[in-house]
């Protein structure tokens, strides 16, 4: 399965998340990559958005692989692989300090004159664009857990299975469109996968039109 864009596959997710349609359920995307897809599901859903502020921790030597991930709080999740690629304790704790700074500079720009919606009770969906190692995802649903939703759902278009396993834990319910035996990285799905930047996050959490991302009902 090849998806267009995010917004195609934020569409298809919909589909598959109809049965939440007039339960005003809260969607929490994980940025900034699946900013569009919250917009549209949260439009299509007759739900809020919102984003849950999560990131990843840098392999060393190999940025774009994720060795865990940490939530706004500081709580951290490590991969069991961590060690064997060089993420020893001290290299894990000077990238947690990192990317905290990020998070905190990020939830400044997004919501500056809010605080995030309480999931407290509600029906919340975790969006993500794909899962490739699981560990944001993982890291998103346990701190939006730590709030006492009272239904969690992670809901991705793409994922790779093991990953599927693992963040399956942390759930009610994960809502899947593809899964292949051969996963590779999550922009191998994507006909288009630009880069999000901050100012469209902001753009979509305030309801504004993004001056570079057209978002469509």
């Amino acid at each position: 399965m090849i998806f267009e864009n995010r917004i195609d596959a934020a569409r298809r997710l919909a589909a598959a998340l109809a049965q939440y349609r007039g339960a005003r359920p809260l969607v929490l995307a994980i940025p900034r990559g699946a900013i569009e897809m919250g917009r549209v599901l949260a439009d299509a859903l007759d739900g809020e958005l919102d984003v849950v502020l999560v990131t990843k921790l840098r392999a060393p030597f190999s940025p774009e692989f994720a060795v865990g991930a940490v939530d706004e709080s500081g709580w951290t999740y490590v991969a069991d692989y961590a060690a064997r690629v060089g993420a020893d304790p001290a290299y894990l704790e000077a990238e947690r300090r990192r990317q905290l700074e990020i998070l905190q500079a990020r939830r400044h720009k997004y919501t500056p004159a809010r605080q995030p919606i309480d999931p407290a009770g509600r029906t919340v969906i975790v969006v993500d664009d794909g899962l490739a190692t699981g560990a944001t995802m993982i890291a998103a649903l346990h701190a939006v857990r730590a709030k006492k939703p009272a239904w969690l759902v992670c809901a991705v278009p793409v994922a790779a299975r093991d990953s599927l396993d693992k963040v399956g834990r942390y759930a009610d319910e994960v809502v899947c469109l593809h899964a292949p035996e051969d996963f590779g990285a999550v922009s191998a799905f994507y006909l288009d996968f630009p880069q999000v930047d901050d100012d469209t996050v902001a753009a979509l959490l305030a309801g504004r039109k993004p001056a570079r991302v057209v978002v469509e009902k």
